[in-house]
């Protein structure tokens, strides 16, 4: 009976502290026509009970990219900052003299960043252990995934966008073709990247003199994928100067047969056959392992630039934990022990790590991970917990240097630059149509360090950014 009457006057003098939402920030939400009812606001002090401000925290909203925060602090207590993916060479065939007569085989474990540097340096590690001419076909075994299929255009009809790249156990270069823009006088010249093999870009482009907003400079043109060719129609507004992007125009299969062949031939090596998906056979002899860069620094990108192909690729691997999740394995250990990985083992792996750290979020609801999703739902008090209780865990620096820093890089470069406020936060944001979000820590001039989470859900949300901004610089002179 003491004790909970202890418990109760704690909740009761929290509570008392609580104050309402600084009028600033109600100002900013009023100019711009969001009503605090479509808002959810939590202000809590990093190691203390209670809340210093609490608006509509019981109420289960769309977080957009803050999910994040979920799958990347999940991560580091499930799988260990220093986990590590693998991609794997087979040989189907003889190897003699440099002739392979027989196939390549490429198994992958869902590495999210598999990029383009580290693919030239393993082909030319294959190279250097004696591979030259593939008398058979590449194949590639995207096998540890069991996904349906996945189609780019389902969020936003978007198919191209690099945001809409679906997971896949054989990622390699998140899927993209860089397209940059270069003005050449009255003229446009248009660079690809990486090199594809057999990939053929037109450049229908119309160079155009006019005034325009080049916030949105690729709204003036359309990108059309056609097979394994690219038609760039449209005008392209000289005035904005140098751009640059990253689509997705081939479907994984193709994308990485045609980039591997590129490499290959550079490389001085041959093909003869074509890409296929298939599995690692029986007979095939391992011949190279490529290792990803640890877990630690693939949190980074995930949470400072909002990368979400490479987020659903960490949750899905989140399904490896399923068996013994006080077991902090590598890619290798994984798949000797376990079958394909699927959302559904990724989504009840994550509810019983949250179980089992005493985590009670009965509204939550996963669908990828990352937030670019129209299902996914938490709170702002148990986003503001989940920030509570990665506080205090041994990797909690960790997490933290993974957010964006205020005014200094990722997705909150440009805001508050000049404020004082700039870099006494790590801010993680999220962006959907009518959503606008912010979650993470902010550190007062005061020396407290506050938890922050600013949940926007509103036709006008897009709006929302300068009332966050005016709450992050309100708690920063606390």
């Amino acid at each position: 009976m003491r004790l909970l009457f202890t418990l109760l006057a704690l909740l009761f003098t929290a509570n008392a502290q609580a104050v309402a939402l600084p009028h600033s920030v109600q100002q900013e939400l009023k100019k711009v026509g969001i009503p605090l009812n479509a808002v959810a606001v939590e202000v809590r002090e990093v190691g203390k009970h209670g809340s210093l401000i609490a608006l509509n925290t019981q109420r289960a909203m769309n977080p957009a990219s803050t999910m994040k925060l979920v799958t990347t602090y999940a991560a580091l207590d499930l799988l260990g900052p220093a986990y590590t993916w693998k991609t794997e060479a087979w040989l189907n065939g003889e190897l003699k003299d440099g002739v392979l007569k027989g196939d390549l085989i490429l198994k992958g474990y869902g590495d999210p960043k598999f990029t383009i540097e580290q693919f030239w340096l393993w082909l030319s590690e294959l190279r250097a252990r004696g591979l030259r001419d593939i008398q058979g076909d590449l194949i590639l075994d995207r096998s540890f995934y069991d996904l349906p299929a996945h189609d780019p255009a389902e969020f936003d009809n978007d198919a191209v966008r690099a945001y809409n790249v679906g997971p896949d156990a054989l990622l390699i270069n998140f899927n993209t073709l860089r397209l940059r823009y270069i003005p050449n006088g009255n003229g446009l010249t248009v660079v690809t990247e990486p090199p594809l093999d057999g990939f053929m870009l037109y450049n229908r482009l119309a160079p155009n003199g006019g005034k325009v907003n080049c916030d949105n400079w690729d709204d003036l043109f359309q990108v059309q994928p056609l097979g394994d060719s690219v038609v760039l129609q449209g005008d392209y507004a000289l005035e904005c100067g140098e751009r640059e992007q990253n689509l997705s125009v081939m479907p994984h299969t193709r994308y990485v047969g045609a980039l591997f062949g590129a490499i290959w031939k550079e490389l001085g090596g041959t093909i003869k056959g074509r890409e296929r998906d298939g599995l690692v056979s029986a007979n095939a002899t391992l011949f190279s392992t490529h290792r990803s860069e640890p877990l630690s620094g693939i949190i980074r990108d995930i949470n400072k630039y909002s990368n979400n192909v490479m987020a659903r690729q960490l949750f899905l691997t989140l399904g490896s934990a399923i068996n013994d999740p006080e077991e902090q394995n590598t890619s290798e250990q994984v798949s000797n022990k376990l079958g394909s990985m699927n959302i559904e083992r990724s989504i009840l792996t994550t509810q019983m790590w949250l179980m089992r750290n005493q985590l009670h979020f009965p509204e939550l609801v996963l669908e990828n991970g990352a937030g670019l999703s129209r299902k996914e739902r938490i709170t702002a008090s148990h986003m503001a917990q989940l920030l509570q209780h990665a506080s205090n865990h041994p990797l909690s620096a960790e997490l933290e240097a993974s957010l964006p820093i205020l005014g200094v890089d990722g997705s909150v470069k440009k805001r508050l630059k000049k404020s004082p406020a700039a870099s006494h936060a790590h801010l993680k944001t999220g962006t959907l149509t009518g959503v606008k979000t912010i979650a993470g820590y902010v550190r007062a001039k005061s020396g407290k360090e506050w938890i922050v989470v600013f949940f926007i859900n509103h036709p006008y949300a897009q709006r929302g950014q300068d009332a966050q901004d005016a709450l992050i610089e309100w708690v920063q002179q606390h």
